[in-house]
């Protein structure tokens, strides 16, 4: 089981997890500079090796409900998989309720393209001075999941199908994320599994869409590590959390690739939970 409890935090603070577990060296900010591991989900480490691990569903969560400044309280080293997707996050975050604080939002503004290819897999981004779309492409050689294709815009577009889009597997391949130390209470409750020809899963699939739509909350959580939101246009092929963060990682090499902007938008003010803890306990 691990404990979860988020945490309103000052302005300028941003995004930090606290491991309660340990008694020293404690916090890990989540940015991309601190991912210790891609590997089949985003695990982030202070420089003393504390890691916390699978924080994209909570990220993806934080950054869709417009909260820029919170600390992470868990007693585990793997935040609770709920039921695979942001959505019971972004259910306890709604019913807490955020207030608006007076420092205005920060932003990453995209000022050139910025590519990475690995054979088959590609990701870009090019400017949007609006805000964050990403165009994701799924492509695996299984007849249920396919190839399938979505475009998001994460400020004009509802979001419930993204957010409430399950994590999935091969049911060939559990075995190996088991052994990776992941998922320690996964179930058919909280991921999809499917088998050759068919969903395991009895209720079956959320949305049409759900492989790839669960691909787009993936990469926006990881964007969420960029320390500030990112206003530009994500187009993504076969990727995934590695492809993300090597993107991350490439938009600052340069500076001429980026400029750090606020906004005067009264929505776009920072926002952080209401002056109220929110506890969770769940299996990892």
């Amino acid at each position: 089981m691990a404990k979860v409890t988020l945490i309103p935090a000052e302005e300028n603070t941003g995004i930090i997890f606290k491991r309660t577990d340990v008694k020293k060296n404690q916090f890990i900010k989540a940015e991309y500079k601190n991912v210790s591991s891609a590997q089949l989900c985003t695990t982030i480490s202070n420089s003393s090796g504390v890691s916390v691990s699978t924080i994209e569903h909570l990220m993806a969560a934080i950054y869709i409900t417009g909260i820029d400044n919170l600390i992470v309280e868990i007693d585990n080293n793997e935040v609770p998989i709920m039921d695979g997707s942001s959505s019971d996050f972004i259910e306890i975050i709604k019913t807490a309720g955020t207030e608006e604080q007076l420092k205005k939002r920060k932003f990453v503004k995209i000022c050139k393209e910025v590519n990475l290819k690995d054979g088959t897999k590609s990701i870009e981004i090019k400017p949007n001075n609006f805000g964050l779309s990403i165009d994701f492409e799924l492509s695996y050689e299984n007849q249920i999941i396919g190839n399938q294709k979505n475009k998001v815009d994460f400020y004009k577009d509802q979001l419930k199908d993204i957010y409430s889009s399950r994590t999935f597997c091969l049911y060939k391949d559990i075995e190996q994320i088991k052994k990776a130390g992941l998922a320690k209470g996964g179930s058919l409750d909280n991921a999809i599994v499917v088998d050759n020809d068919k969903v395991l899963n009895p209720s079956g699939l959320r949305n049409k869409n759900e492989f790839v739509n669960h691909k787009i909350l993936d990469l926006c959580g990881d964007m969420m590590l960029s320390g500030s939101r990112v206003l530009g246009n994500v187009s993504c092929k076969e990727g995934g959390h590695k492809m993300t963060i090597g993107l991350l990682k490439k938009i600052f090499e340069e500076s001429s690739n980026f400029v750090l902007i606020d906004l005067e938008n009264i929505e776009l003010i920072t926002k952080d939970l209401k002056k109220s803890k929110i506890n969770l306990s769940a299996t990892a």
